[in-house]
């Protein structure tokens, strides 16, 4: 199996040093980018095979970056794995809504993380990309419900 490229965005230079360290572990290769701005020019020049994405930054938050991405048919289909300080229900929602495969809230483990990005990159290799997006937020909207929440709409 080739080496698998991550993408790593945040603006704080200690969490993108600990997600390469742990991803880098982990086997897979890693860039890094400290804002919106940069990831995108990184993505479209070197196709990483998955986006670990903050969601708050300066200038071009997370959910824009995602928007953009999605926009373009050569960067609709790499996965991205949101990593945010958001923990409310509403902020997973709108990620897996926008398509993202997974939502790691900060502080994470980073043996998790890593676990989490070769989970990811498995079940799309599978082909089970779909599938599990859908379970994943059917699931959340429902743990909204139960909290007597309305789902966002």
């Amino acid at each position: 199996m080739s080496q698998k490229t991550v993408l790593v965005v945040d603006d704080h230079r200690p969490v993108r040093a600990l997600c390469r360290a742990c991803l880098e572990k982990a086997g897979f290769r890693v860039l890094e980018a400290e804002n919106g701005k940069e990831a995108l020019a990184s993505v479209r020049t070197e196709r990483p095979h998955a986006i670990l994405l903050d969601i708050m930054m300066p200038g071009i938050s997370g959910w824009e970056v995602t928007a953009a991405l999605l926009a373009e048919r050569s960067t609709d289909e790499i996965p991205i794995i949101f990593i945010s300080a958001r923990t409310e229900p509403s902020d997973r929602i709108r990620a897996y809504e926008l398509g993202a495969q997974a939502y790691v809230t900060k502080p994470f483990d980073p043996d998790v993380l890593a676990e989490t990005v070769a989970t990811v990159l498995d079940q799309i290799e599978r082909g089970d990309r779909d599938a599990a997006l859908a379970e994943t937020l059917a699931a959340l909207r429902k743990d909204q419900i139960s909290a007597g929440k309305p789902p966002p709409s």
